[in-house]
């Protein structure tokens, strides 16, 4: 049995599947998921687990080379904002429709339990060398 790092067996494994190039959605409870992508549904209550929670754990396992984010989290979601922009100070913004297309390209889909709007960021995964 795993000690540390992400205990989830769907989202570990998920993870140790990705290569250079993938894109991972991290998402809020309430965007829309379309049908390809690998789901791993973490959303409990509303709130738990929060956006920041499951980015700050995801960012611990993997390599990101590139992140963007729903222009409209600026004036929406601030917060989440400035959590993006401390991760990621060369975020790429989009149109929310445009996000949400990009994310039928996705590997991988991890749904949290966020209930603030705009709390979505889609990552490109790099590799350690």
């Amino acid at each position: 049995m795993k000690k540390s790092g992400i205990l989830n067996r769907h989202l570990a494994g998920a993870i140790a599947e990705l290569g250079h190039g993938d894109t991972v959605l991290i998402c809020d409870a309430g965007m829309p998921i379309p049908s390809g992508p690998r789901v791993v549904d973490l959303a409990f209550r509303a709130g738990t687990p929060s956006f920041a929670e499951v980015l700050d754990g995801l960012l611990d396992e993997l390599v990101v080379e590139g992140a963007t984010a729903a222009e409209e989290i600026r004036d929406t979601n601030p917060e989440a904002a400035a959590l993006l922009d401390t991760h990621f100070p060369w975020l790429e913004s989009v149109p929310h429709d445009d996000l949400k297309a990009l994310t039928a390209t996705a590997r991988l889909v991890v749904r949290t339990g966020e209930a603030r709007p705009y709390a979505n960021v889609l990552l490109r995964c790099g590799v350690f060398f």
